[in-house]
């Protein structure tokens, strides 16, 4: 026999009310303590059926009475109480062979779901996990020294050995040089992500033994859910802030070709690399204001072309339902395993691509491809009130992210972009088009169609929105 759940009295005195409404029609359908269950965690399809009711009024008026009388969500209160009972069952049907003692972590977990800490607590983690980890130390410190010995050693005898090899300047331009495969390919591969993504991946190896992740899911459930996607969507977005190649083909474990096509249109639009993040947080963090701008106009894209995203892509909202582990101490041999396991796939999936990626700005330059492309984005900076010489900045940017901000770093070391310029651009990249190896995945993923709709609306809407951006800054006359 099932155990009876009881929950908090004023909502059992909630169901009794709304139960003593219900027509005996629910009944033979469902009973009408469910019934009351779902009205109570605001159910749409439940609420869609009885609203034409003549008593879903006073329905209403119990609701909100309970609401009031609590000093957390009707939805929330529920949730423990059936996450309680859940636990009961568990610890009276587990037999502790080992006699380990049992650390009673409820009290955590309850810190990492509630949303008054759990925010903070996913604030903290984002902070000193993602942006002082993975940003600053990884992208910062480690991408410095390694490729500060690359250019200073290892690219000036590529360049010596190719050129003894090869007489001819444009083999040499292939393999060494400014764009070569080894000089650019290999380098951003070696000195500049690979350092990065290790960090990353031990980052949230770390997160995923502990059992973080999945209390994550769960406390950005309720917010997911207005955009189109549930809390198991948490995971690859977070993942498109380490390398949103990987990302893109984590979505494919979401459980919706709905789901799987929104955050693999957020993931292009919205969620910049750790590379990118770590060079545009560098630039814009020697002015706060600036800083504040750019994170508060990415944030508001995220949820606001989110929730039209879900309005607008055809497709049923799935459930959410996922195990929740024990939290845990990380085992270091689990963490060192994964990441040796994601950086293994690194190297077979990604390498190739830098590679790719040279061999296509070879031929751009040889061709003479680019300095047309470069040309005809130039009136298109001038309208953004971006110098001419920003230009580049995006070209190399789909080729790369961070190599787009790079450039864009040069510039305004250079006095070029400066104040309001540098905002509008440090935007209008973050929101363009992602790089050349992220649109392969997307092609594998959501076939050519999606990924051109994706593409070419990523960037009408990044040009777009940084023009609007600049012309707003320039009427309340803000100061960087």
């Amino acid at each position: 026999m099932s155990p009876q759940i009881l929950y908090p009295s004023p909502i059992e005195t909630a169901i009794s009310r709304i139960e003593s409404l219900l027509d005996e029609r629910w009944q033979d359908l469902i009973s009408r303590r469910s019934i009351a269950l779902l009205l109570l965690q605001q159910d749409p399809k439940i609420r869609s059926q009885l609203q034409q009711q003549p008593y879903f009024p006073e329905i209403e008026r119990i609701i909100a009475k309970t609401q009031a009388s609590m000093d957390e969500s009707l939805t929330y209160a529920i949730a423990q109480s059936r996450h309680q009972i859940a636990m009961d069952i568990d610890r009276d049907a587990t037999v502790n062979l080992r006699k380990r003692p049992i650390v009673e972590d409820e009290w955590l977990h309850n810190l990492t779901v509630h949303p008054v800490t759990g925010i903070p607590i996913l604030l903290l983690v984002l902070y000193f996990g993602v942006y002082q980890f993975v940003g600053v130390f990884a992208g910062g410190t480690l991408v410095d020294g390694i490729e500060g010995f690359f250019e200073s050693q290892i690219n000036p005898i590529v360049n010596t050995v190719v050129g003894s090899i090869f007489p001819w300047q444009v083999i040499q331009d292939l393999f060494a040089n400014d764009y070569g495969i080894i000089t650019l390919g290999i380098r951003y591969g070696v000195a500049i992500v690979l350092p990065i993504v290790t960090a990353f991946f031990l980052m949230f190896s770390f997160l995923e033994d502990s059992g973080y992740l999945p209390r994550l899911s769960l406390l950005m459930d309720r917010l997911f859910k207005t955009i189109g996607l549930s809390g198991r969507s948490v995971i690859p977005l977070i993942l498109g802030l380490g390398c949103g190649t990987m990302a893109t083909l984590v979505t494919r474990t979401l459980e919706s070709k709905r789901e799987r096509i929104i955050a693999t249109f957020l993931l292009a639009l919205t969620i910049p690399c750790s590379a990118q993040l770590g060079v545009i947080v560098a630039l814009l963090s020697q002015e706060p204001s600036a800083l504040f701008v750019w994170s508060t106009v990415m944030v508001g894209i995220f949820l606001s072309i989110g929730f039209l995203a879900g309005k607008i892509v055809p497709g049923e909202s799935s459930c959410f339902c996922m195990e929740i582990p024990p939290l845990r101490l990380p085992r270091i041999q689990a963490i060192l395993t994964k990441t040796y396991v994601r950086l293994k796939w690194y190297f077979w999936e990604i390498m190739p691509l830098f590679i790719f990626a040279s061999v296509l700005i070879w031929l751009g330059k040889l061709t003479g491809i680019f300095d047309l492309v470069v040309r005809g984005l130039e009136p298109v900076m001038l309208w953004l009130g971006l110098p001419q010489e920003a230009a580049p900045t995006f070209l190399y940017g789909f080729f790369r992210r961070d190599y787009g901000a790079a450039v864009m770093f040069d510039l305004h070391s250079a006095g070029i972009l400066t104040g309001q310029q540098l905002v509008v651009a440090a935007v209008t990249l973050t929101l363009f088009i992602p790089c050349v190896a992220q649109l392969q995945f997307m092609f594998k993923e959501r076939g050519a169609k999606n990924t051109v709709v994706i593409a070419s609306f990523v960037v009408l809407f990044a040009f777009s929105l940084g023009y609007l951006l600049n012309q707003l800054l320039t009427i309340m006359e803000l100061s960087f």
